[in-house]
């Protein structure tokens, strides 16, 4: 997602070669299709057929992604264990320095 997030854009081989570049083991074309494809089913990626070729687009922009992982995370851990995640959420925000927590309040009455 990190490099589909970086090039707007991006062919399987495009996202190949990039990953490649700064990679210790090279990966394969076909595991690179597969992950691609299967993001795109799951609704992460949309494609586009380009002649012979699939351009694949994100669907979500990098920060609305992390919003929606972080919402699913958070309500699973309050589905798994509670009342206890609670506490465990009130504790972390009264450690942070009072600007951060108003901070974050309004960025959650915002949204």
């Amino acid at each position: 997602m990190e490099e589909l997030w970086r090039q707007d854009e991006a062919t399987v081989r495009s996202v190949l070669e990039a990953l490649n570049a700064t990679a210790d083991k090279a990966r394969a074309y076909t595991t690179v299709m597969t992950v691609m494809a299967n993001l795109d089913r799951k609704g992460l990626l949309s494609r586009r057929r380009e002649g012979k070729t699939d351009v694949y687009t994100s669907v979500l922009s990098r920060q609305d992604y992390l919003d929606a992982r972080a919402r699913a995370e958070a309500g699973d851990l309050v589905g798994r264990f509670g009342e206890a995640a609670y506490m465990a959420f009130a504790r972390e925000i009264d450690r942070l320095d009072p600007e951060r927590r108003e901070q974050l309040r309004r960025l959650a009455a915002d949204g």
